[in-house]
Formats: structure tokens, sequence, C-alpha cells
């Protein structure tokens, strides 16, 4: 680690801000893009999940409620 900082340690600011973050992100954009298109997907398909779940027990509550009366109304 102590080279590395050596390295750097003579460079412009410009190359350590400017030059290797770009050079990563030529590099790694791919990888990247990849993991940020999967992580957006997997969330908008829960967010997806959640709002059609909610959904759901809204219709059922709404209009399901002549059903639902009957057996709570039972005794044991």
């Amino acid at each position: 680690m102590d080279g590395i900082r050596q390295v750097f340690a003579g460079m412009p600011w410009w190359v350590k801000w400017v030059a290797v973050p770009l050079l990563a992100l030529f590099v790694f954009g791919g990888v990247i893009t990849s993991i940020l298109t999967a992580l957006i997907g997997f969330v908008f398909k829960v967010l997806l999940f959640v709002a059609l779940v909610g959904g759901l027990v809204f219709v059922v509550r709404r209009f399901g409620g002549a059903g639902s009366g009957a057996t709570k109304s039972t005794d044991w």
C-alpha cells in the first residue's frame, strides 16, 4: 500500500482525482452498469410486488366485506 501512495505522491491532483477515476469507469464501466441495472430491476420488482399485494388486500377488504363478516361472528 505504501508503494501505491509513493507513486501517487508525485502526481498532479488531476491525475489522482480525474484521470484515474475516468480510467476505472472506462475499464469497469460495463460491470458497474450491469450491477446497477440488476439492482434497479430487483428494487422495481420488489416495489411492484408490494404494490400488487397492497392492491389485492385493498380489493379483498373493500369488496369482500360481506363474506368475511360471517367468519368473524362464529362462536366456538
